[in-house]
């Protein structure tokens, strides 16, 4: 399938998305993002927009990146080798909020584009696809927030087809495992790539509707939680979980990999870390505790709505 010549519209969504997001979480937070504009030598730029040790959220960052290069790195053209060497235009947003109470669900959401152009072929006709979701991380999670999280998902797709809700949520699923742990990163909610079987103006839209349903999905759930007292035991729960979310990120994630092999702001693709971190050998909740809840009720997929 061919992509638009011209790719404006998909930047201005995208630039129209990130401020959208960082206005409603700096009214919600009642502290301002930093703003940091970079440019790749390569070729490309990004804005960065992070927060820590904001009132509410202990660290976040909402970026938008459009890249360009002249080889398509190996974490882009593993699905499709036949475009490996070819040049190729990225661009997306992508957010990790990480909040200071545990109660509270880490959550990250990415929707992205690329557009390959193939040096090997007659014809110079490019090759796009989408990608993108988000997913939930808690701590100490709620069912109705779960519930509430999945189903903003599935009203966000399911305009486009009745099955891709069940298949993005099933690829979430299968996607943010850590293979090394066989234990599941949360309790999922999309995640799609290399999609472009809508055409280019459907994919696009489906894409839009992801990014636009973020904050319907997420502010009622810090919004409930935000009050929620906690101490220095949950605290400490919360900071051992991050340990998987940064597992994960480091080794499995095709973003962070995408990122770093392509010469990206290493910053701005590590601003998904959280601050707070703990590991411990071999440790294991107590049986019955409210930390084991979250491995036996909700870490298991499950149709949650």
């Amino acid at each position: 399938m061919s992509a638009p010549h011209d790719s404006r519209a998909l930047r201005e969504y995208l630039l129209a998305l990130q401020r959208q997001i960082i206005d409603a979480l700096e009214s919600f937070d009642g502290q301002r993002f930093r703003t940091e504009r970079w440019t790749r030598p390569e070729g490309g730029e990004g804005i960065t927009r992070v927060i820590e040790e904001g009132n509410f959220f202990e660290r976040g960052g909402v970026n938008f990146s459009h890249v360009f290069g002249d080889r398509l790195p190996p974490s882009a053209s593993a699905s499709r080798p036949e475009l490996a060497g070819s040049g190729f235009e990225a661009m997306g947003v992508s957010l990790v909020l990480h909040p200071r109470n545990p109660y509270c669900p880490t959550v990250h959401m990415n929707v992205r584009c690329f557009i390959a152009r193939p040096k090997d072929q007659a014809s110079s006709t490019p090759v796009f696809w989408f990608g993108g979701g988000m997913d939930l991380t808690p701590y100490y999670p709620f069912e109705e927030d779960v519930r509430h999280f999945h189903a903003t998902c599935r009203d966000a797709v399911t305009p486009f087809g009745a099955a891709l809700h069940p298949r993005f949520k099933a690829w979430c699923d299968r996607y943010f495992f850590l293979k090394h742990r066989n234990e599941p990163r949360g309790v999922g909610g999309l995640f799609f790539d290399d999609f472009n079987e809508l055409g280019f103006e459907q994919s696009f839209a489906l894409t839009r509707s992801v990014g636009d349903a973020f904050l319907p999905a997420y502010l009622p759930l810090i919004t409930r939680r935000r009050e929620q007292p906690w101490g220095e035991r949950e605290r400490d729960f919360q900071c051992w979980r991050r340990g998987r979310y940064v597992e994960f990120n480091l080794v499995w994630d095709r973003g962070t990999l995408f990122g770093l092999q392509s010469g990206g702001r290493t910053e701005s693709i590590l601003m998904s870390l959280p601050p707070e971190v703990k590991w411990r050998y071999d440790w294991q909740p107590e049986p019955g505790s409210a930390e084991a809840k979250l491995f036996t009720d909700f870490l298991p997929p499950r149709d949650w709505v």
